[in-house]
């Protein structure tokens, strides 16, 4: 969900987008259901790192995912040290980290055209409920690439604004983000309504 494709050859690039998909849903519903100990804590680090460690993908690459999610890391720790205790807090935010990271790998090793038609055919079944999958499926798909699109949108407001000397203001931040923030969402509602979607 973090990081757009990027071409390759690895396992996962070869993985028809269906199957992945499942793959790497049972991989994240391990991960979420371990018990809240160091030691799952530890394997669930450890189904992440495995889950990159193959060729196509690489440590590099977590990295790049775990960096786009320290925000999520941080606020998951810092709450969950509120009310739990170290063990429980370090678990839940490796469990909930690892859980993002590893999901991840579905949009780093999947074109969006093959990862909208898996959607699609698994919505099918909403057509019942009056909910148009091709729809659905494209929000998704939307949703999806959006949220690389904000990382990157965050960390060019950072620069800009470190490099005006604005320190680490959350006022200073907040502003201009939300400014290219809906300038983005205009541009992506044009381009959409220019394709006939509505």
């Amino acid at each position: 969900m973090l990081t757009l494709y990027r071409p390759g050859d690895g396992p996962w690039h070869r993985l028809p987008a269906g199957p992945k998909s499942l793959v790497l849903l049972v991989i994240v519903l391990g991960v979420s259901l371990l018990p809240a100990t160091w030691w799952c804590a530890a394997v669930a680090v450890g189904a992440c790192v495995g889950c990159y460690a193959v060729r196509g993908a690489g440590m590099r690459d977590l990295l790049r995912q775990v960096v786009t999610v320290r925000w999520i890391l941080l606020v998951t720790l810092a709450g969950q040290l509120v009310f739990t205790g170290p063990e429980t807090a370090v678990a839940n935010t490796a469990r909930v980290g690892a859980a993002v990271v590893i999901s991840g790998l579905l949009t780093l090793t999947t074109p969006v055209s093959e990862l909208l038609d898996v959607l699609e055919r698994a919505m099918r079944p909403l057509a019942w409920l009056r909910i148009d999958p091709q729809r659905a499926a494209l929000t998704v798909a939307v949703t999806l690439s959006t949220l690389p699109v904000l990382a990157r949108l965050e960390r060019e407001v950072r620069e800009a604004q470190r490099a005006r000397g604005g320190g680490r203001s959350l006022r200073l931040f907040a502003i201009p983000f939300l400014v290219v923030a809906l300038k983005h969402a205009d541009a992506l509602g044009d381009a959409l309504t220019a394709r006939g979607v509505r």
